[in-house]
């Protein structure tokens, strides 16, 4: 594993608005106990080519490391809150990409 920051990207339609409100209003304070940082959220992106993902909202957030992110995925607390996500969206993918290590 390196130290290399990773890109998380998602893409997910809100199904259950309520559900998904939960999930976002806990969501954050469990990025920061990693390090995370959000990046950018698009309810409208734009495929210039191959296939579209799924119609809905794709998010990026990034984690200084694999470490970190594999941490966040794996607390406790998030799987817990995570289970709002899962009720309340039809999710496509959830995607590590590790980014360019520092040169």
């Amino acid at each position: 594993m390196s130290d290399a920051p990773v890109y998380m990207v998602v893409n997910l339609a809100v199904t259950d608005v309520d559900s998904y409100r939960a999930y976002e209003k806990g969501f954050f304070s469990f990025l920061k106990k990693y390090e995370g940082e959000f990046v950018t959220f698009d309810d409208n992106p734009i495929t210039l080519e191959g296939v579209a993902p799924r119609e809905g909202r794709m998010i990026i957030f990034r984690f200084p490391s694999e470490q970190a992110a594999k941490a966040w995925y794996a607390d406790e607390g998030y799987q817990s809150l995570s289970e709002n996500r899962r009720k309340g969206t039809k999710l496509e993918f959830l995607t590590m990409v590790h980014g360019m290590p520092a040169r």
